[in-house]
C-alpha cells in the first residue's frame, strides 16, 4: 500500500463530498432531526391519562376516594358523566384510557366494613398503556385503603398495626425515571448506522453511474487503498456527527454522561468500521445509487431500530428473535451507548459487547477488501 495513491483517494474523494451539498446537508441535518424527533416523538412515560367518572353514590366519601386519583400526576380526571352509556360513547370515542365507576352503596359498604367493588374499564387497544393504567389505579387504590384502616385504627383508639415488611425503593442510573434518557443515547447507535452505511453505499456506485470507474481500474491503486481512502473521509464525518450528538443529549436533552470519553469513541470508531465497510460493500455489489441507498437504509436503519434493544428489550424478545440479534453489530453498540451514559461503566465491563464489534469490523473490512475487483464486468 503506497501512502501517496492512499492521499490522492481521499483527497479526491474530500473534494466529492464537498461539491455534493445533498451529502452534506444530510451529515449535518440528518443527525439533529433525528435527535429531535426520537428525543420529543418517542416517549414511554404514561402520565395524565384521562379519566371519565361515573359518580353513582355522589357523597362526599366517593370524592374524596377520586381525589387520590385527582392527586397523582399519572391521572387527569377528564368529565364526570352522570350515566353509563355516556362512559361508554367517551372509551369508544377514545377521549378516555379510563373510566371509574363508583357504585351507589360505597359509603353504606364502608361503613358496614365489606368490600366495596369499584369498577375500572381501561381501553386495551393500547395494551402498554392499559397495564400502566391498571398498575396506577392499584396503586392508587391501595394507597386510598391505607388510609381508612388508619382512620378506622384511630377511631376505635387502637394502634396502629405497621406492615411486617416494608420495601425501599432506590432507582439508580436513571433517577427521575424518564425515557428520555433512556432514547436519546440509543439514538446516537441510528443515526450512526444510517449516516454511515447510506453515504458509503454511493460511493463506487457513483462511480459507476459516472462512467469514472475505467480510469480507477487502470490506475495502479490497489483494492484496498481504495476501500480505504473512500472511507476515510467519511469515518471522519461519522465522529464528528457522534461528538454533535453526545452534545445535544448531555446539553439539550441533559442526559447525563457518567462514563469515559475514550470508551465511548473506541466503541463509535469500531461501530463506524462496521457500518462503513458494510455500505461499501454494498456499494460495490449494487452498482446503483439508488439500489445501494435503499439496500443500506434496509440493512442497517430496521435492524438497529427494532432489534437491536432501540425500543424494546432483547430479553422479551420471542427466543428465535433473540438469535437473530446476535448477528446484529448495533445491539451491542446500543448497550455500550447506554452503559457508558447513564452507569458510566468502565472499559473491562464492555470488554464483551467491544469483542463482538471487533469482530463485526474485522469479518466486514475482509469482505470489503475482497468484494471489489479492478475489472468493468
Amino acid at each position: 500500500m503506497r501512502l501517496h495513491r492512499l492521499i490522492a483517494v481521499i483527497r479526491k474523494e474530500t473534494i466529492q463530498i464537498r461539491r455534493d451539498l445533498a451529502s452534506l446537508l444530510i451529515t449535518v441535518t440528518m443527525p439533529l432531526l433525528f435527535m429531535l424527533a426520537f428525543g420529543y416523538g418517542v416517549r414511554f412515560d404514561v402520565k395524565h391519562i384521562p379519566v371519565y367518572v361515573y359518580d353513582r353514590a355522589g357523597n362526599q366519601q366517593s370524592q374524596d376516594f377520586l381525589k387520590h386519583f385527582q392527586a397523582s400526576e399519572y391521572f387527569r380526571i377528564v368529565k364526570a358523566v352522570d350515566n353509563y352509556p355516556a362512559l361508554i360513547q367517551a372509551l369508544d370515542s377514545g377521549a378516555c384510557r379510563l373510566a371509574i365507576v363508583i357504585p351507589i352503596d360505597f359509603s353504606e359498604q364502608l361503613g358496614a366494613g365489606g368490600p366495596v367493588a369499584v369498577q375500572a374499564l381501561v381501553d386495551a387497544t393500547d395494551n402498554n398503556t392499559a397495564n400502566i393504567s391498571l398498575s396506577y389505579s392499584e396503586a392508587v387504590v391501595q394507597s386510598y385503603n391505607q388510609r381508612l384502616r388508619l382512620d378506622w385504627s384511630q377511631r376505635h383508639g387502637l394502634s396502629t398495626v405497621q406492615s411486617p415488611l416494608s420495601v425501599d425503593i432506590r432507582t439508580w442510573f436513571n433517577e427521575n425515571l424518564e425515557s428520555t434518557a433512556n432514547i436519546v443515547p440509543g439514538v446516537i447507535a441510528i443515526i450512526m448506522a444510517v449516516i454511515g452505511s447510506f453515504l458509503t453505499s454511493l460511493t463506487v456506485a457513483r462511480e459507476w453511474e459516472r462512467g469514472t470507474m475505467e480510469q480507477l481500474v487502470s490506475t495502479p491503486i490497489t483494492p484496498l487503498e481504495l476501500m480505504i481512502g473512500k472511507l476515510v473521509p467519511y469515518f471522519v464525518i461519522g465522529l464528528v456527527d457522534t461528538v454533535l450528538c453526545a452534545a445535544v443529549a448531555i446539553r439539550w436533552f441533559e442526559v447525563p454522561f457518567r462514563g469515559q470519553w475514550t470508551v465511548l469513541f473506541l466503541s463509535c470508531t469500531l461501530f463506524l468500521i462496521v457500518v462503513l465497510s458494510l455500505g461499501y460493500v454494498i456499494s460495490v455489489v449494487a452498482k446503483s445509487q439508488l439500489a445501494a441507498s435503499q439496500a443500506a437504509l434496509i440493512a442497517t436503519f430496521l435492524p438497529a431500530f427494532l432489534l437491536s434493544g432501540f425500543l424494546y428489550p432483547v430479553d422479551q424478545m420471542p427466543a428465535a428473535t433473540q438469535i437473530i440479534t446476535y448477528f446484529v453489530p448495533a445491539r451491542y453498540f446500543m448497550t455500550i451507548l447506554r452503559d457508558v451514559f447513564l452507569k458510566g461503566t468502565s472499559l473491562p465491563f464492555l470488554m464483551d459487547d467491544l469483542l463482538a464489534l471487533a469482530l463485526f469490523a474485522t469479518i466486514l473490512t475482509i469482505l470489503a477488501t475482497r468484494v471489489f475487483h479492478k475489472k468493468l464486468t
